[in-house]
């Protein structure tokens, strides 16, 4: 590992992802746990830091560049927010080293909305925003979509964030299909995907009517008692309907010059895309591993240059 250059850490609440990188930014290792913030908090984020480069035999004392849940309040050490409006090159000027370890680590901050009205917050998230936008979109507005549990949208203009929102579209779908009377609609239903008519048609109904979406929401129970609604279809369109809405809310308000990015991967990344297909919003892709990484990586590089 003698090409090793520095590890790049992206750390969730539930989730940890570590890469070993070269020094001509090339992936030497990786490692992926469920050991996120949340049970980091138990174990101790160091011990769970050196477990991960001890099981890939990483050469002592390499710098360390993290993202994520781990430069929360509750987390490693608090890295803060960077306020927007903001250039994304503030993230990486803005990095938090911990102190009393052996190795020089850093913490990225996250991004800041002090609107009265639309308070916001990211973190993780910004890091996505760095390698997504910095090599590829440098100048133009983008609107940058990145799903999840809590889905974040994004408007940038030259690698400027100007303001962003959070949708709560994964965890109110969590909730709806387990603790309403939706869980009996769609207990037995079967894995499906963006291409089901159901899901489609969900999309395109709650984006022209967004304020139906609770009656939306009945009409997968009373659709199964009066015309045999199947618990898949009943599924992809509570799917749809919440994905939709999502859309419906954010890109609405969107200046009309955006491009629309989606950085996604996975199963949900490919939902997401059939819905912008179903809605006729052109729309480009970007990986969701590979945004955070790059965006680590140019965190390192400016730090470490």
């Amino acid at each position: 590992m003698s090409n090793a250059a520095f590890v790049a850490v992206d750390w969730g609440t539930t989730s940890f992802r570590l890469w070993l990188m070269s020094r001509s930014g090339h992936v030497l290792a990786e490692r992926r746990s469920a050991e996120g913030m949340t049970t980091a908090m138990r174990t101790g984020f160091a011990q769970v830091l050196a477990s991960h480069l001890s099981a890939i035999s990483a050469p002592e004392g390499l710098p360390v560049i993290i993202c994520g849940m781990a430069g929360a309040r509750q987390g490693w050490i608090e890295a803060g927010y960077v306020d927007v409006p903001a250039n994304l090159s503030e993230i990486m000027q803005r990095a938090t080293p911990v102190p009393n370890q052996n190795s020089d680590i850093r913490i990225l901050p996250g991004l800041a909305q002090r609107d009265g009205i639309m308070p916001d917050v990211m973190r993780g998230e910004e890091t996505h925003l760095l390698g997504a936008l910095s090599t590829q979109y440098p100048t133009g507005s983008q609107l940058v979509c990145m799903p999840g549990t809590h889905s974040k949208w994004v408007r940038v203009k030259d690698l400027n964030v100007t303001q962003f929102s959070t949708f709560m579209t994964g965890e109110i779908f969590d909730v709806v299909s387990k603790h309403t009377i939706l869980s009996h609609a769609i207990v037995d239903a079967e894995t499906f995907d963006g291409d089901l008519p159901a899901f489609r048609d969900a999309v395109i109904d709650i984006y022209n009517h967004p304020h139906m979406a609770t009656n939306r929401f009945f009409t997968l129970r009373s659709g199964q008692l009066l015309h045999g609604l199947s618990a898949t279809d009943a599924k992809a369109k509570l799917s749809g309907t919440m994905i939709g809405l999502e859309i419906a809310g954010a890109h609405a308000s969107a200046p009309p010059d955006s491009s629309v990015v989606l950085v996604a991967s996975g199963a949900l990344g490919e939902l997401y895309k059939s819905a912008f297909q179903a809605l006729s919003i052109d729309f480009t892709t970007i990986d969701a591993d590979d945004a955070v990484r790059r965006g680590l990586i140019a965190a390192a590089t400016s730090i470490w240059h």
